[in-house]
């Protein structure tokens, strides 16, 4: 059999803790996988920033983009390598960079998933321009921004119609605080959203490939809380509907990981119905200084999906094929069983038993090292690096065992999950290791 390496790209901006914990792991598991004539081994590396030739060949197989979305010139070498080249990255570039969430709002809405009412609104103030003013004289109509509010009906939300990160964001009671808050919104283009309330649940759905980890989620806490770290707070059913979801909308965008907030309505005749209210998040949040209970998972789900994409040199998806998900819209199948005809597209589309299989044949000890991984010093020293980024002087030390302490929980629990045995961990020992 011939030995062939395949080679990680990761493609960081200010991310320290989880590519630290990411290329350990990886080394740790010492892989070195059977496929068909060939041994597979994993070389992981950090994408570096600079000129490049066109024509200069990439030498990754995987890349896992946390820059794109913003930072134009990884964007472009990343574009050119999957067209020149047959890199695979984590997100797709293209559908990163043309779509917003009023596409995904649209495209939604089209395949019948409950988004809740959305208007769109001309900006309150425009970027000076020759053309502009001409085009508002001959074609802007005059709007009773106050009518809108009331045919959505309070409470409301006025929010951009891009970005994310809860900026520009507000909740809206009243025709005067939406008609103060448009004044406030400058040149931003803005959507109106009906609230879903009253709710009774506000989930996080996290997903990497076929992978959705599903989160209770509190926006209105500090960055640090959000996360909650809760049991139980859905059944099967929930969950299933809430995984399909989180697939359907990743697999129609080309987004391998990308995180869907939806709310559970908690009265009238739709109650318990789960809204997806912003889900055009991909590369979303990655940090153990808010995911901390959730992070060794996350990294584990990370871990398994590039690898699985390197070995079996999966083939990046080019365009984007929609007429699949149209087709099982016009069938107007009662709703649950349409999300199950496009959750199935989507678990083909990323390749979930084959998947599947892989883990199970190669990388069945994942979790063991993870769960030992994340007792040791050098993780802890990579959590404490994060907090150092974040937090005043003062905090670091607090915020640090605060977060580790998470972690340790999630062993806990994760021994009980694998039946592993849990030694005792001398945490004096392991900060001062760390320090």
């Amino acid at each position: 059999m011939t030995e062939r390496t395949r080679t990680i790209g990761l493609s960081l901006g200010a991310d320290l803790c989880w590519p630290a914990c990411y290329e350990e792991i990886v080394r740790r598991l010492q892989l070195a996988i059977p496929l068909r004539d060939d041994v597979i081994k994993f070389h992981v590396e950090r994408v570096t920033v600079e000129p490049f030739d066109l024509r200069q060949p990439c030498r990754y197989d995987v890349v896992l983009d946390r820059l794109t979305h913003w930072f134009h010139t990884s964007r472009e070498w990343i574009k050119k390598s999957v067209i020149l080249d047959g890199l695979y990255v984590l997100n797709n570039p293209w559908s990163l960079q043309a779509m917003e969430k009023h596409t995904s709002y649209c495209a939604m809405m089209r395949l019948g998933v409950p988004v809740p009412e959305t208007w769109l609104i001309p900006p309150k103030e425009h970027a000076p321009s020759a053309d502009i003013k001409p085009t508002l004289e001959r074609y802007a109509r005059l709007f009773d921004l106050g009518e809108i509010g009331e045919r959505l009906g309070y409470p409301l939300y006025m929010k951009p119609y891009d970005g994310g990160a809860w900026v520009g964001v507000t909740r809206i009671e009243s025709e005067e605080a939406l008609r103060a808050a448009y004044e406030q919104s400058g040149t931003r283009v803005m959507h109106l959203q009906r609230a879903v309330d009253p709710h009774d649940l506000f989930v996080r759905c996290i997903g990497v490939g076929p992978q959705v980890h599903v989160v209770r989620y509190d926006p209105g806490a500090a960055l640090h809380d959000r996360y909650k770290v809760d049991f139980h707070f859905c059944d099967a059913d929930e969950w299933s509907v809430l995984q399909d979801t989180t697939l359907t909308i990743n697999a129609f965008f080309g987004w391998e990981f990308n995180s869907c907030e939806s709310l559970r309505r908690s009265a009238g005749p739709r109650a318990g119905e789960f809204c997806p209210i912003d889900f055009a998040n991909a590369c979303p949040d990655f940090q153990v200084t808010s995911l901390h209970y959730h992070f060794p998972e996350m990294v584990k789900n990370m871990i398994r999906w590039s690898l699985f994409c390197a070995a079996t040199k999966r083939a990046m998806p080019l365009t984007l094929d929609w007429e699949p998900f149209f087709a099982v819209a016009r069938k107007e199948l009662p709703y649950r069983e349409r999300l199950a005809g496009y959750a199935a597209i989507a678990r083909e589309r990323m390749q979930a038993d084959r998947f599947a299989e892989f883990c199970h044949q190669h990388l069945a000890h994942l979790n063991e090292v993870t769960w030992e991984f994340f007792g040791g010093a050098q993780a802890k020293g990579f959590v404490r690096a994060k907090v150092a980024a974040l937090f005043p002087e003062h905090e670091i030390e607090k915020f640090t065992e605060h977060f580790w302490g998470l972690i340790q929980f999630w062993r806990k629990t994760e021994a009980d999950r694998l039946g592993l045995e849990r030694p005792v961990v001398d945490e004096s020992r392991a900060r001062a290791d760390s320090e």
